[in-house]
């Protein structure tokens, strides 16, 4: 269908759908002090806009909105139509707390209720 569509209305909803996708996308890759967003995420990699992405190597941050949730080691692979995809060499969950070296044996109780007598 989109083969009998003018020229102009073509480019018209490509330039809707990239800006869509600008907005709704919380996605970001923090790299030192600059900060780039992402269009699509999957377990092997992202992609960001060809226009606007750096050639990016090596550790970055990857957040969604203000929570920090993957440090990332990539490297840009190809360009594919307008976007810019980038391979994880490694890809690690962020925390919220330190990892243990044990194994907790009982469960211990939230909070104590004391007795009225």
């Amino acid at each position: 269908m989109s083969d009998y569509l003018p020229e102009a209305v073509r480019k018209g909803l490509e330039e809707a759908r990239v800006a869509v996708l600008r907005k709704s996308g919380r996605l970001c890759v923090h790299d030192g002090d600059a900060v780039h967003r992402i269009f699509r995420l999957w377990d092997g990699g992202f992609a960001m806009q060809a226009v606007e992405a750096p050639r990016l190597r090596g550790l970055v941050d990857l957040y969604d909105g203000p929570r920090h949730v993957m440090q990332c080691l990539v490297v840009a692979s190809h360009e594919e139509e307008d976007l810019m995809i980038y391979d994880f060499k490694r890809a690690t969950q962020v925390a919220d707390r330190a990892a243990v070296d044990f194994a907790h044996s009982d469960p211990l109780p939230v909070a104590l209720i004391p007795r009225l007598l």
